[in-house]
């Protein structure tokens, strides 16, 4: 038990750098890849990089006070009493990666957009509301990771639609 509490002691610290919080969004990018080329096993790597990446860079020297009142206020509601509610909201994480791997498997690029947006903007919204100032802590790295994957996706579009439309030509 005391190696556990270690290694979660170790992570945590880690994820206190905000390096991590630019990282994970990005985790979407492979993940609607995989989605699309109909790759189970690629989305399930993905999944697995995504949940270890908040450990990845080292424990910064100094924390940014808002990011500490954000993470302890995040950390209090993890480890708090177990409600419905807390249920019903943590179960939009894994709906989110379902509804994600639906529209990509689909090749519907609207309704993947639309899913990442509105995550987006819920992860901001949950956090303002738990963590009231503290909160917008996460704004950036929310804003930043929406704004890298609607790029990419877009290019993605482009790329593939090109693509169909020389395959056409010959």
């Amino acid at each position: 038990m005391e190696f556990l509490n270690d290694f979660l002691a170790w992570a945590w610290a880690r994820h206190h750098n905000v390096l991590s919080w630019y990282i994970r969004p990005l985790f979407i990018l492979p993940y609607i890849y995989f989605a699309y080329k109909r790759s189970w096993k690629g989305m399930l790597v993905t999944v697995i990089a995504l949940a270890t990446s908040m450990f990845w860079f080292p424990a910064p020297t100094t924390v940014d006070p808002m990011v500490a009142q954000f993470l302890e206020v995040e950390r209090e509601y993890i480890l708090g009493p177990l409600t419905a509610a807390k249920i019903l909201l943590w179960l939009t994480v894994p709906a989110f990666f379902v509804f994600i791997a639906i529209a990509f498997w689909k090749r519907s690029w609207w309704w993947g957009l639309a899913i990442i947006t509105l995550a987006a903007f819920g992860k901001v919204a949950w956090g303002v509301f738990e963590g009231g100032q503290a909160g917008w802590a996460i704004l950036i790295p929310a804003a930043v990771g929406l704004l890298v994957c609607d790029v990419a996706i877009y290019f993605g579009v482009k790329c593939v639609n090109s693509r169909k439309h020389s395959d056409a030509a010959l």
